[in-house]
């Protein structure tokens, strides 16, 4: 049995497409039944779904043999750009957005972020923010926050926000400005190392198909 880590919502609905591209029909819709082991018309493949977050976590020990995350949500897991030991084959190329520096429209971000100054930012996103400013030599305070993170800089609790844009329709709506852009963000597939070893039968021919599916193969990194 293969078991696919998948988090409801945006990376759910564009891995559904990839998925039909490469044989597989998920037989159960999240959105009418509350089962969090689903079902798919491949004999031996089910998907289990969980928080996004909690993706690298299910593929690292074994939960599950692979996942579809996003890269913001992976560089957090493993504190870093080396993946916390999981395969990361496949740059699939969907839910893309970007990560990015917002302000108030009337902070003087430039002035803010001069050699040696120390600026507050909110975020959740902890490890980019700290490596992002550290490699411009600003001292931060990081703010830890899980939503509506525009409201931050609003009532003074921090100077900037570090988060994903998509439209940037949110900030715009509450008189913020995207100041820096620090990465382009996609979800990538993730496999455990042991079950690419021990079930690779089974499970590489899924990753060269999703491969093949969104235009040809990444490096295979750990």
């Amino acid at each position: 049995m293969l078991t696919l880590a998948l988090s409801k919502g945006r990376i759910f609905d564009e891995t559904l497409p990839l998925l039909a591209a490469v044989g597989v029909r998920v037989l159960d819709d999240p959105q009418q039944s509350r089962r969090l082991i689903l079902d798919t018309d491949r004999e031996g493949l089910r998907v289990v779904l969980v928080r996004a977050s909690d993706v690298p976590t299910y593929v690292q020990q074994g939960g599950a043999d692979f996942g579809v995350v996003g890269l913001d949500t992976l560089i957090e897991h493993a504190g870093g750009w080396g993946g916390g030991g999981l395969y990361q084959p496949v740059d699939l190329g969907i839910a893309r957005c970007r990560m990015s520096v917002a302000v108030r429209d009337d902070f003087d971000y430039p002035r803010a972020v001069r050699q040696g100054a120390r600026i507050a930012v909110a975020t959740k996103y902890l490890h980019i923010a700290r490596e992002f400013f550290a490699a411009k030599g600003v001292h931060v305070d990081l703010i830890k926050l899980y939503g509506s993170m525009e409201l931050a800089p609003l009532t003074g609790l921090a100077d900037a926000i570090v988060d994903l844009v998509s439209t940037g329709g949110t900030l715009r709506a509450n008189r913020l400005v995207e100041v820096e852009r620090i990465m382009d963000i996609s979800a990538r597939l993730v496999v455990n190392q042991a079950s690419l070893k021990l079930k690779q039968q089974a499970l590489r021919p899924l990753i060269d198909a999703f491969a093949a599916a969104v235009g040809g193969p990444g490096p295979l990194q750990k």
